[in-house]
């Protein structure tokens, strides 16, 4: 036995680097890394798939290779292909910005590896987090006893956001389908993903009126609520969005929390997207409302540039969240704490989970706001800008004046079906790949999209994008 243990320990210690080879890998990362950011201005944003790559994936086998090898097929197979997130042309759907200092964040807290899911386990790692959950709510005008959780996305925001909820008003099995959700038909369509995760599928959802700028009107809410309780349903829940993703629209946050206060609703608002505006002096009035909403999410790879994987949910009664999500396990009776100091394991659906923290805590202490809160401006201004000057383009039209950074817009030809030919104008952008646009469906009518959200996108990139359009719809259009 000792003598197969000393094999086993062996090999298995293949797996910690001497100092020497952690130089010599770092080296190498690094330089792949550096050669990337380098080339990026010069880089297409979008690259048709090769399909012969997906052939070409290195066996995993019990012969290691080097880096170089590893690093070379990323290099062929990986970064050249598809959406290239990294790159300012990328206006077509609002992006995860990857920032540097994020990946420096993530580096630290993967070899840290603390455990960020229970207190007793990291209380540093914990209390971070924490403190920039505390100091999301501060932004938003959260009372101090607020609780939240630091999710992999809104997708898990938007649903730990509706559990709470479901907790609060307890919503249970034998109501749900008398009980009624009110949204938007703008609204993520991870909310009713979320839903139906939930348990909560069966719910009957009313999909409000909305005005010309697709906001959710008030007025059509409180006629909604008072109709269902006269019929004896149950409405439970409203959910509102700071900033949708086909248009950008804000809907009346401030309205609808009076509709939710008099009717003992559960305010939910999807601020995703458009949540980390407040810190820009132009959009705090439009997202003022959100002081007053139960719960919010808000997305730190959006609206603070952070790699993809970085969302949270702010809620206003923590014990909503406990109802919903504490759990007891006999294995894990050290772990138990003080309940005024709840892990977030007792918060939110996760139990193992990263130090996610790092990689916004990191770029906040070494950038400081500034620069983050120019640069969301930047947006707010590129959006009108884009909305102004694809105006005088003949041919464009466009939807409402951006009130975030989402302008609509779509060449008419003079003759011929315009969906389709927006269809090939979008199909003309994938080509030339310098740029990547997108298009979604607004009134039934096939439009496109420029989500002015990555921090490397500045006005060069919208005047080219500009010029890209003009010259393809005139091709097209010739």
């Amino acid at each position: 036995m000792l003598d197969e243990l000393a094999k086993l320990e062996e090999t298995a210690r293949r797996l910690e680097p001497d100092q020497k080879q952690r130089a010599a890998l770092n080296r190498g990362v690094e330089a792949y890394a550096n050669q990337f950011l380098n080339a990026l201005p010069g880089l297409k944003t979008y690259v048709a798939d090769d399909l012969s790559a997906a052939t070409q994936i290195p066996a995993i086998s019990d012969n290691p290779a080097s880096l170089e090898e590893a690093l070379a097929y990323l290099a062929s197979a990986v970064d050249k292909t598809g959406i290239n997130p990294a790159s300012g042309g990328h206006i077509g759907y609002i992006p995860g910005g990857g920032i540097y200092a994020a990946a420096l964040g993530d580096y630290l807290a993967d070899v840290f590896n603390r455990y960020a899911g229970v207190l007793f386990a990291g209380p540093g790692a914990v209390r971070l987090e924490k403190s920039l959950l505390r100091w999301m709510g501060s932004l938003i005008g959260f009372p101090e006893g607020a609780a939240g959780d630091l999710t992999s996305g809104g997708s898990m925001a938007n649903l730990t956001g509706i559990v709470a909820g479901r907790e609060a008003h307890e919503v249970r099995a034998v109501d749900i389908p008398r009980t009624v959700v009110y949204l938007s038909a703008q609204a993520h369509h991870s909310i009713e993903k979320a839903l139906r995760v939930a348990g909560l599928g069966e719910c009957v959802l009313r999909f409000l009126e909305l005005d010309e700028c697709y906001r959710i009107r008030p007025d059509a809410l409180a006629t909604a609520v008072e109709t269902d309780r006269a019929d004896a349903l149950i409405p439970w829940l409203v959910v509102a969005s700071a900033g949708t993703t086909d248009v950008g629209a804000v809907d009346p946050i401030d309205a609808l929390a009076d509709v939710c206060q008099q009717q003992d609703l559960w305010l939910h608002v999807d601020a995703a997207y458009g949540g980390f505006f407040v810190l820009c002096d132009a959009a705090k009035e439009l997202l003022g409302g959100m002081s007053r909403a139960d719960s919010v999410v808000m997305d730190p790879h959006k609206g603070l540039f952070l790699p993809y994987g970085s969302g949270a949910v702010l809620v206003r009664d923590q014990a909503a969240m406990h109802r919903a999500f504490a759990y007891q396990a006999h294995y894990m009776q050290d772990a138990i704490q003080d309940v005024a100091m709840m892990s977030p394991a007792d918060l939110s659906p996760e139990l193992s989970r990263p130090f996610r923290g790092l990689r916004l805590w990191l770029p906040l202490m070494i950038h400081g706001l500034a620069p983050f809160r120019a640069a969301l401006d930047e947006k707010l201004l590129l959006a009108k800008y884009f909305h102004q000057e694809i105006q005088k383009v003949p041919g464009f039209e466009v939807g409402p004046e951006p009130q975030l950074s989402v302008a609509t817009y779509r060449y008419v030809p003079k003759k011929g079906d315009a969906d389709q030919f927006n269809k090939l104008l979008i199909d003309e952008l994938q080509k030339d790949g310098r740029v990547f646009v997108s298009s979604t469906r607004v009134n039934d009518r096939f439009v496109l999209r420029a989500a002015i959200l990555n921090f490397r996108t500045h006005r060069d990139t919208v005047d080219l994008t500009i010029e890209i359009l003009t010259d393809a719809a005139l091709r097209l259009a010739g």
